[in-house]
């Protein structure tokens, strides 16, 4: 099916069901024409700006209708979408951007200060705020009727072992079976309505839009998470599912008190790491369906889900591969392991993506015959339930966000009193992880973590900053002298450092 043609996907739909509501924001709902007709215009708008076909389009926009709509408008034209973490300082920002050569750039009006900035660096990006692009002037669209689904829709961002960032190609044969493979999971029902409120730059948030489309059911698109809200509109908009981290959960059910949901709401999607014991408990007294889940950039949101039924009995599982998925276990000798033994999780599938871009080696190195190495270690229990053990190794997931150690670690070693850095996660109540480091400091250094944080409030999304320093006089590392980052976590529960 990789070189098979489709017609448009949002096209298709307005034809299908033009009088169905497609989306609500605020208090604005646009049926599947009206997006279309908006999407259409506003395809116009940028290709009067010099927006072509195959044109990689930096997008650095936040939650809104008009996203949406600009989104769905680069695919009528057909230009890949280079989705923006808005949360990245403008190095990180400007660094993307030239990674992927992208041709032009879209911002919210909230970070046109940024465009100075760019263009200092990157002076040949073509650059517009949303509100020069709406009221701008507009031309007739070349509108691609039909798709390839070989075809790259989206681009994101994610970091490697080595700190790197690398852009995870998408194509819309990944986002049409993670669509399909979420609803022969899930079910459809006419009366769906899914409620977002995470980010549409991550691939939880854009697979949503692609999902409104496929299915033609409606999305409630909130701004940023609010628990209140959230309630407020599961009740006033029918909302039947929603995607969640344990964070948000935890606050949903907090604000609910002795409240319930309504029978009708059948699922939160939960990505971003395993539910504690003590929060599905609640979810099961307030009957919220919690489907808990496993999924990447790289394959294109959830390809790994686990059934409500088994929350408790299979506490910690994140469930069975989707019908069009396959995962497995490899040990360090190639095979397979055996029904609870530990191995690196290995994914295949047509939602898994073809590679990076730019970046022949790294997807020669994960991607073999097809099978994705995640990097990540688990088991697959006697009944094929599988169990992740540690997300890529050391990976920090913060209130969802993924943090990489080694990303931190990188920028603490460009201070030139810094010798070592080793960064880990801690656990933290409110955000279930976040980022501390421990740093070997050269000789007569009197710098403080204040000037530390500051140091990488400058160079890092605020939320990668550590959240503590810690000073040692060498960091613990193995025979063949790689950092052990465990072992600082050890450190940091026995209390064997020195706080700054």
């Amino acid at each position: 099916m990789q070189n098979e043609i489709m017609p448009n996907f949002l096209k298709k739909r307005a034809f299908l069901t033009p009088e169905r509501t497609a989306i609500y924001f605020q208090d604005q709902n646009l049926t599947f024409k009206q997006l279309y007709d908006r999407s259409v215009e506003t395809a116009g708008k940028l290709q009067a700006l010099g927006i072509r076909k195959q044109q990689l389009v930096g997008v650095l926009l936040s939650n809104h209708l008009d996203t949406a709509v600009i989104l769905y408008a680069l695919q009528l034209l057909g230009a890949p979408a280079v989705m923006l973490n808005n949360r990245l300082t403008p190095a990180e920002i400007i660094w993307q951007l030239m990674d992927s050569t992208s041709s032009f750039l879209i911002l919210d009006d909230s970070f046109a200060d940024l465009e100075p900035i760019i263009h200092d660096q990157y002076p040949s990006l073509m650059t517009t705020v949303k509100s020069r692009l709406i009221s701008g002037s507009s031309s007739i669209p070349d509108i691609q009727n039909e798709i390839r689904l070989a075809d790259l829709c989206t681009i994101m961002y994610t970091s490697g072992t080595t700190g790197n960032p690398k852009g995870v190609m998408q194509s819309y044969r990944n986002h049409w079976w993670s669509a399909i493979g979420a609803a022969l999971n899930l079910g459809i029902t006419d009366s769906d309505c899914w409620l977002c409120s995470v980010p549409l730059f991550h691939i939880s948030g854009y697979s949503m839009l692609m999902k409104c489309v496929i299915y033609g059911m409606p999305i409630v698109l909130h701004e940023k998470f609010d628990a209140e809200k959230t309630i407020e509109d599961i009740i006033a908009k029918h909302v039947t599912l929603m995607s969640v981290v344990p964070t948000t959960l935890t606050r949903i059910v907090d604000a609910l008190k002795d409240r319930k949901l309504p029978d009708y709401f059948r699922c939160m999607l939960l990505g971003g790491g395993p539910a504690p014991l003590p929060l599905l408990e609640a979810c099961v007294e307030k009957s919220i369906p919690v489907f808990q889940s496993f999924g990447m950039t790289e394959t294109a949101s959830q390809i790994v889900t686990l059934a409500p039924e088994y929350n408790l009995k299979k506490l910690g599982s994140a469930g069975k591969p989707l019908f069009p998925a396959e995962v497995r276990i490899e040990l360090e000798d190639g095979s397979d392991a055996k029904a609870g033994q530990a191995g690196e999780i290995v994914v295949k599938g047509p939602n898994v993506t073809t590679g990076y871009l730019n970046r022949p080696e790294a997807t020669k190195e994960k991607i073999r015959d097809g099978w994705l190495y995640t990097g990540d270690i688990g088991y697959m229990d006697e009944e094929g339930f599988l169990y992740v053990l540690d997300r890529r190794s050391d990976l920090i997931i913060s209130g969802g966000e993924n943090i990489y150690p080694a990303e931190i670690e990188a920028v603490l070693l460009t201070h030139p009193d810094v010798v070592e850095a080793g960064v880990t996660g801690m656990d933290d109540p409110v955000w279930g992880q976040v980022p501390i480091a421990f740093t070997v400091l050269a000789e007569g250094s009197g710098i403080s973590a204040a000037d530390l944080r500051e140091y990488c409030l400058e160079r890092l999304a605020k939320y990668k900053v550590p959240k503590e320093f810690y000073f040692t006089k060498e960091l613990p590392k193995n025979a063949s002298n790689k950092l052990l980052r465990r072992t600082l976590r050890e450190w940091v529960k026995e209390g064997k450092f020195q706080l700054f």
